[in-house]
């Protein structure tokens, strides 16, 4: 069943039909598996990955460290939680290394980030430092490339 996640994740678009015999299993199967993985929470949700650079959509992402002082009883738990519940968090993740939190934003401008950073994720009681990195370009994310557009979709500026 570990082939037919594989898969999933590579492209969650795929007919069943295409899923079962590329992992090797009966089509009936395929589906009981999905149901059961859905229902366990094995899979969370399916998403497209999109360039929005190719609809010109206008947003700014950003990765943050964050440094924290763990709660006593929960470890870092708690204000992970805390932070993730901001709709703007894309995704966040416990680190090892010089800082404990990666948290990953998007906003539609810079400042609109630097508003989230400053007025609600470093006022957090155990926030003691963040870091923020704006992102300048895709090059690839989840196994996927993100392709130069193509010569005649490209934008020329002659002087």
């Amino acid at each position: 069943m570990e082939k037919l996640l594989e898969l999933l994740e590579q492209d969650c678009t795929m007919p069943v039909s295409a899923l079962a015999a590329a992992a090797g299993i009966s089509e009936d199967e395929a589906r009981a598996a999905m149901k059961r993985f859905e229902q366990d929470r094995t899979i969370l949700g399916y998403q497209a990955i999109i360039d929005w650079d190719r609809v010109r959509k206008e947003t700014v992402t950003a990765l943050i460290e964050v440094n924290v002082t763990p709660q006593s009883i929960d470890g870092f738990d708690r204000i992970a939680e805390r932070i993730y519940q901001y709709d703007e968090v894309e995704s966040m993740y416990l680190m090892s290394g010089s800082f404990d939190l990666t948290v990953i934003i998007s906003g539609r401008t810079l400042r609109e980030v630097a508003q989230f950073v400053g007025e609600r994720l470093a006022p957090i009681q155990g926030v003691t430092g963040t870091a923020t990195h704006f992102i300048l370009k895709k090059y690839k994310e989840k196994h996927l490339v993100f392709r130069p557009q193509d010569p005649e979709e490209r934008e020329y500026i002659f002087v």
